[in-house]
């Protein structure tokens, strides 16, 4: 009898045997929690990779304070639902501690403030190894990464400086100081995200699906009314039937219309889509290679 394997089974192997890797190289290794489908996702996967254990890795999130109320009540509900250690690092904290600048004017961002309040929380805890939730599907600098990306000392991404990856033996090898971000599911698409949670049965943040939220457009890009994002002189709040393919700070993260209120909706939504999940995404477009230059300062 013939043994069958669909992609999305072997997309789940190659990322648990990843995980795994990194359990057995790495000695402080953690996944870096967004509070967005992709680490929800990989969180997933590493429950999955160590069952009937508990996952043998903490929650890392850094807190820019700008973020949507319903991914904060995730991240919450999820860490006690599986019983995982979650460690938070707060941007406010760099900021108050001269670690981060706070960036002014109109289209002021907490993304950049984002890396030195990563990168102390790396010291503080000794992380070796990181493992993010990022694919190459996303974006043009996310596709020129490992599986195992190394960084120097001082957190920074060289991408002329990694090590090859042949025939899926890793290479976790560092100095003093040094450490990785590893991404098991480089190799997926958004659409494979989407079959899997379909799959799997996976929860998510409501904002994932399609709702209604008074919205403005600002530069292209609709962005959600909170406490974060109020209208300026000359635009118009309406209310809008919308869903969030990907989620970061209020500021940034732009919605679209969207009626996809079911996974199977999303599905057929994605499938047709011409434009990656991070082209409305605002702190992407400050110029062609804002990810790249974020990457290695030491973003994710």
């Amino acid at each position: 009898m013939a043994y069958t394997i669909n992609h999305l089974n072997e997309l789940e192997a190659e990322a648990i045997y990843i995980m795994r890797e990194v359990a057995a190289q790495f000695e402080k290794p953690a996944i870096l929690f967004s509070g967005g489908k992709d680490s929800i996702l990989l969180t997933h996967l590493a429950k999955k990779a160590f069952f009937p254990a508990k996952i043998p890795f903490p929650l890392v999130h850094i807190d820019t304070g700008h973020n949507f109320n319903e991914t904060i009540e995730f991240r919450d509900y999820l860490a006690k639902k599986l019983d995982v250690k979650l460690i938070v690092g707060s941007v406010q904290d760099a900021i108050d501690d001269g670690l981060a600048v706070e960036e002014k004017g109109a289209n002021a961002s907490r993304n950049v403030a984002q890396i030195p309040a990563l990168l102390k929380a790396i010291e503080d805890f000794q992380f070796d190894a990181l493992m993010g939730g990022a694919r190459r599907d996303e974006e043009k600098a996310r596709a020129k990464e490992r599986f195992f990306s190394h960084r120097d000392e001082f957190g920074q991404w060289d991408p002329k400086n990694q090590r090859p990856e042949l025939w899926n033996i890793f290479n976790g090898k560092k100095q003093w100081g040094e450490h990785f971000r590893i991404f098991p599911i480089s190799n997926w698409t958004e659409l494979d995200v989407w079959q899997y949670i379909a799959k799997e049965n996976i929860e998510l943040p409501k904002t994932y699906y399609s709702h209604n939220r008074p919205c403005i457009e600002r530069n292209g890009t609709i962005l959600a009314i909170s406490e974060h994002v109020q209208a300026r002189e000359g635009e118009e709040v309406k209310d809008m039937q919308i869903r969030f393919r990907t989620m970061g700070d209020a500021t940034i993260t732009g919605a679209y219309l969207s009626d996809a209120d079911t996974i199977e909706k999303i599905i057929q939504e994605v499938a047709a889509a011409r434009e990656t999940e991070r082209g409305n995404r605002a702190d992407d477009k400050r110029s062609e290679t804002a990810m790249e230059d974020r990457k290695k300062e030491g973003y994710f």
